[in-house]
């Protein structure tokens, strides 16, 4: 099956579900911006069951696994002003992006599935600043 039509396993949607119901307690209701693949659509859609969010998960090319930080980041800079951002996305972009978004594209980030992090961004120019503020995975949020 080809990558971008893989659902999420039923291991994965609890284990999602836990994920989101933790970050919801603790964030604001975010806009949502997922990868058009499948299985980061479901993710998309179970995050904003936790939020209770009836807002509309807008849906990014520039967010599926071959894209390059350097442009995920450059539609991230159009929402700049909207509040919480919750990307939904994939591997091997996430890592990088975020290693981007902090200003150290040579960090190693281990990015397994279901890992959500929190990061605060305090620039938004073409050379982004953001502070990391947690980094957690779904084998956590299910303690």
């Amino acid at each position: 099956m080809p990558d971008r039509e893989r659902a999420l396993t039923p291991e994965g949607i609890q284990e999602v579900r836990a994920l989101a119901r933790r970050v919801a307690s603790v964030t604001q209701t975010p806009v949502v911006l997922a990868s058009p693949y499948r299985r980061a659509l479901e993710t998309a859609a179970i995050a904003a069951e936790a939020w209770n969010s009836d807002g509309e998960i807008a849906r990014s090319g520039a967010l599926t696994p071959e894209s390059a930080p350097v442009e995920a980041w450059e539609e991230i800079r159009t929402l700049r002003g909207v509040g919480t951002l919750l990307l939904v996305g994939h591997e091997p972009l996430f890592s990088s992006l975020t290693a981007h978004i902090l200003g150290f594209p040579e960090l190693s980030i281990d990015f397994n599935p279901g890992t959500t992090a929190c990061v605060e961004i305090v620039e938004f120019g073409a050379r982004p600043r953001g502070v990391l503020r947690w980094l957690i995975n779904t084998k956590l949020a299910m303690i």
